[in-house]
């Protein structure tokens, strides 16, 4: 980079990048098209990262112009066989938006080289960038990739490449985008952004996505072979030490590694070196944590070593296990086993030997965490410590699904569990949590093992306790209290009585109405942020789980529980027959039961119709399962009840008090059109046009208003074909979004908002309901479990009943023509709002207004 560095632009031309871009973009690793050309290495630095890179350490930039500039004997890295799928996969991205390649891969089998080469060797036809970091102001990030994006002014845009680690941004930082675009009023003629999703984990093969498994293919044997013959030419006896690339070479060969590992055989439990222990401090570390390190100046201090004395010869003979290396030019030197596998069998050595897992946390935390810890080590010690993997595994009743089951606890923890015993597990926990004195998270484990393998409730409820102390605001770290009380209740000898029982469920039930109250103040914090935050629902649903267990408990014993419960009589009047005098003081809590439970399954009734966690994925059955089983235990059959809040929505209506709350819709889950339910509300022929006429009356609404009376006012006076509307349908809009934005935001924020209606064809606003809409097209295909695929309105049966609207994309909005006015709606599928153009679409309505489904451009 002589003149200064470069980036491509979309003809193919190279602008250089001044230091006030650079500057500007202080999230992201750029990778520009002209890195190091121009530039000169001393020999031996590049032979040092060439070999510390086949000996194990992490890819770095240099590594890549290297293998490209040499020369002679000298061979380009190796390509895994997923390389030719993601070039492919990303250069296909011809269309104006952003588009997501991921690449799933296991520790130590070349995932983070694969997703680097891509990016090298895209430089020239993309701006490639790394995320440095994961951080939650998604909204600078989105800045920096649209000012890359639009470096050199209108004429040199290209192309965004980014690579980042972590999935849960994605969507966030997908939307983020969008809004800076349209903000900065951009009309892209090409793809705005390709993410390269680097995940360290497995996926199921037949995802689609590139999955790197330690395994090697017939044709990566073979490039392997021929690259450790010319390794052996050029560096002899070193390759030996290779182990990084040997492990590969082999075929991640167990023999191999455990031959490397030698070493550790010798070690014994007693009277152990610093520098042995060092090694096991190391191999724990990255065994568990894949991607961590310490610093080499953390190693020297531990080792009493001088800071200029060379870690190598002080870690003998453990060295050519343990690989030094530095990530850029302004960082420190980081240290860390040069394989997973080899971490993993040395941990495993150790352990034989009689150095336990347990032993090696313990004495790591001890040495490393005497004073001030490191953010980035802390952050290792608790993904070691309370990170919960997860698994994929097939649906034992549908070969074709996989589930993802999330571990109790860590690898560690589990590890430690069935190698040593339980008492070690916890004993290991308790010693972070009290090193770590402010930390919630590590007293929460603890609290959960306690409870969950243990059985041991007391000390269970001391350390949740404790963890709530130290972050005395956070929901989710509150709940694990109510988790103990309520599984100590749930385990609780049937021989205890009512009162004992009683005793514990309001304990529970204490707990979680406090974690409720939390999550709703979490939610209020956020509710006026652009953050997407889930809302934590476990205080509500946890309620109701105490409910139904607390009812099954004393019903078991006395059947006139289910009266006293039910408050169907109260519990003065029965005192004699529950044969307990006593139990009066647990009659305020009694008392709230049936309103408490009527109340959080309104909001679950709501909470799972309304929305889900994404388009492709349902919330877990057992939470509809719960919910309607307590509901039915505490209030009665949930048919009866619907029909009677049917029924005096109606009544209302009558009296024209136009109550159209979630009763109302609660009463549409039939296949019917919702005129026709309209038209049952009175005998009368025009009560309809009364009907929309009163609500006219009352327009506009104010944001005060219920969003599902908003909803059905705006469905009403949606016009016709032809027609203009006689109201501002975007104020109505607007209301409706307002009414949203301060009823259910707070709730349902981060998730997919489902649609409830579409608009369908006829004279007047005939609305279909979802579940038909679903059934018409079914055609062998749930098409309710994923939005995300807008062929269903492809269907003749589809295309039948709905209505389609006339339109327009711009500024990456779409707006239906509605009488010569654009209304703005929103977009199920926002990738499809980069091109400004005339479309058609059908109009759905979800509980936040109208939204444009199955969005075409409209021929000429």
């Amino acid at each position: 980079m002589a003149n200064g560095p470069g980036l491509l632009t979309a003809t193919g031309g190279e602008m250089y990048v001044g230091k006030n871009i650079r500057d500007s973009l202080p999230q992201l690793d750029v990778l520009y098209a002209n890195q190091f050309e121009g530039e000169s290495f001393v020999p031996k630095l590049t032979e040092q990262t060439e070999v510390n890179f086949y000996r194990g350490a992490p890819p770095i930039w240099l590594n890549f112009h290297i293998s490209e500039q040499a020369g002679g004997t000298a061979g380009p890295l190796i390509k895994r066989d997923g390389y030719e799928t993601l070039v492919q996969q990303i250069q296909q991205r011809g269309r104006p938006g952003i588009s997501t390649v991921k690449l799933f891969h296991q520790p130590g089998s070349g995932g983070t080289t694969l997703a680097m080469q891509v990016l090298w060797d895209l430089r020239k036809t993309f701006r490639c960038a790394v995320l440095k970091s994961s951080t939650s102001d998604m909204t600078k990030v989105a800045q920096e990739v649209v000012h890359l994006f639009t470096a050199g002014g209108r004429g040199h845009q290209n192309t965004v490449l980014l690579l980042l680690d972590d999935e849960m941004i994605l969507e966030n930082l997908h939307e983020r985008i969008m809004e800076e675009i349209a903000a900065q009023k951009i009309v892209p003629c090409m793809p705005v952004l390709v993410l390269l999703c680097c995940f360290r984990k497995d996926a199921d093969l037949q995802s689609g996505h590139v999955v790197l498994e330690k395994a090697l293919s017939d044709t990566e044997k073979e490039k392997f072979n021929e690259k450790k013959t010319e390794l052996g030419r050029r560096y002899t006896d070193q390759c030996e030490l290779f182990h990084g690339f040997n492990i590969m070479q082999t075929n991640f060969s167990q023999a191999y590694v455990t031959q490397a590992c030698t070493v550790f055989s010798n070690v014994r439990r007693a009277g152990r070196p610093l520098k042995t222990q060092l090694a096991a401090f190391l191999a724990l570390l990255n065994d568990y944590v894949p991607g961590s390190y310490v610093l080499e100046s953390q190693c020297l201090d531990f080792l009493k070593k001088n800071k200029n004395d060379p870690l190598k010869d002080s870690m003998k003979p453990f060295s050519h296990l343990i690989v030094t290396f530095t990530q850029d030019s302004s960082s420190e030197k980081r240290v860390r086993m040069v394989h997973p596998m080899i971490a993993q069998t040395c941990t495993d050595l150790m352990a034989e030997a009689g150095v336990t897992r347990s032993d090696t946390a313990r004495n790591l935390l001890n040495h490393f965490c005497r004073d001030e810890v490191p953010p980035y080590l802390l952050a290792f010690f608790k993904d070691m410590l309370t990170k919960r993997e997860t698994t994929k595994q097939k649906n034992p009743l549908n070969s074709t699904e996989v589930e993802e089951k999330q571990q109790k606890f860590s690898r560690l923890i589990l590890d430690i569990q069935a190698t040593e015993n339980e008492d070690m597990s916890a004993s290991l926990l308790k010693v972070a949590s009290n090193k770590f004195d402010r930390n919630p998270f590590f007293p929460q484990a603890l609290a959960r093992f306690y409870y969950i393998e243990m059985k041991n409730y007391n000390l269970a409820a001391m350390w949740a306790e404790r963890a709530k102390k130290r972050d005395p605001k956070n929901s989710f770290i509150a709940d694990t209290l109510g988790q103990v009380y309520k599984n100590q209740l749930k385990n609780t000898a049937i021989s205890h009585t009512p009162r004992e029982i009683l005793h514990l469920a309001t304990k529970a039930i204490e707990a979680f109405k406090h974690e409720e109250q939390l999550a709703e103040e979490e939610a209020e914090d956020v509710c006026n942020t652009t953050v997407l935050q889930t809302f934590n629902n476990r205080g509500i649903f946890g309620y109701l789980q105490v409910c139904n267990i607390l009812y099954d408990r004393l019903v078991r014993q006395n059947e006139t529980w289910r009266n006293v419960l039910t408050s169907s009589v109260s519990m003065d009047s029965v005192l004699d027959s529950l044969g307990d005098n006593k139990l009066f003081t647990f009659n305020d809590v009694i008392k709230s039961l049936r309103e408490e439970v009527e109340r959080k399954y309104i909001f679950f009734d709501k909470y799972l119709t309304y929305s889900k966690p994404s388009m492709k994925k349902d919330d877990a059955p057992y939470i509809s399962e719960d919910t309607l089983d307590c509901f039915r235990k505490y209030v009665g059959d949930i048919q009866m009840w619907k029909k009677e809040k049917c029924d005096n929505s109606i009544q209302k209506l009558k009296q024209n008090l136009a109550d159209t709350s979630t009763g109302v819709l609660s009463c549409l889950d039939r296949d019917i059109e919702i005129t026709t339910w309209w038209e049952e509300i009175d005998s009368s022929p025009d009560s309809l046009t009364a009907l929309a006429n009163y609500i006219k009356q009352k327009l506009p609404l104010s944001p005060q208003e219920a969003p599902e009376r908003q909803m059905l006012a705006l469905i009403l006076n949606w016009p016709t074909d032809g027609e203009e509307s006689v109201f501002d349908l975007n104020q109505l809009i607007q209301r409706m979004h307002g009414s949203y934005e301060r009823s259910y935001k707070k709730y349902f924020g981060s998730r997919y908002l489902c649609p409830l209606f579409f608009l369908g064809k006829g004279q007047r606003s005939v609305v279909l309901l979802r579940t038909v809409l679903e059934r018409l097209g079914l055609n062998n295909q749930d098409w309710s479990n994923d939005w995300s695929d807008e062929t269903i309105f492809q269907h003749p049966m589809i295309q039948t009943h709905l209505r389609k609207i006339e339109g327009v994309v711009q500024n990456c909005r779409v707006y239906a023509t509605v009488g010569g006015t654009n209304i703005g709606v929103d977009a199920n599928l926002r990738n499809s709002l980069w091109i400004p153009r005339q479309v058609s679409f059908y109009l759905g309505f979800t509980i936040r207004g109208p939204v444009a489904f199955g969005i075409q451009t409209k021929t000429a």
